[in-house]
């Protein structure tokens, strides 16, 4: 059994909640959280209780960044040969450029 986790308001994280995923969605969730610098805990209490995802720009977000902006870039040449259409990497596309978007207006 894992130890009981105190949150930053001192309280009790005795509770588990657990949900399935497509193996699509589970990759989406995952790339979301790894660009946050977010645990995947406090992305997912965040999300569900309506709270914003401020993303801070640290070496380890910014790198993350890179890693799946060159994933989807290989992504959308796979799709441009392949005449293969997928949403999910539209998706993906869509919210790491809304992402640096905001980093590149708090950061000027």
């Amino acid at each position: 059994m894992s130890a009981k986790n105190m949150d930053i308001h001192n309280r009790w994280r005795s509770k588990t909640v657990a949900f399935r995923m497509s193996p699509q969605e589970a990759a989406q969730l995952d790339m979301r959280v790894a660009v946050s610098g977010l645990t995947k805990q406090e992305y997912l209490v965040n999300r569900v209780l309506e709270k914003e995802i401020i993303v801070n720009p640290n070496p380890r977000v910014e790198k993350n960044l890179r890693i799946y902006l060159q994933l989807i870039t290989a992504e959308l040449e796979t799709i441009i040969k392949s005449d293969h259409f997928s949403v999910d990497v539209f998706e993906k596309a869509e919210y790491l450029l809304r992402l640096l978007e905001r980093i590149g207006n708090e950061k000027s």
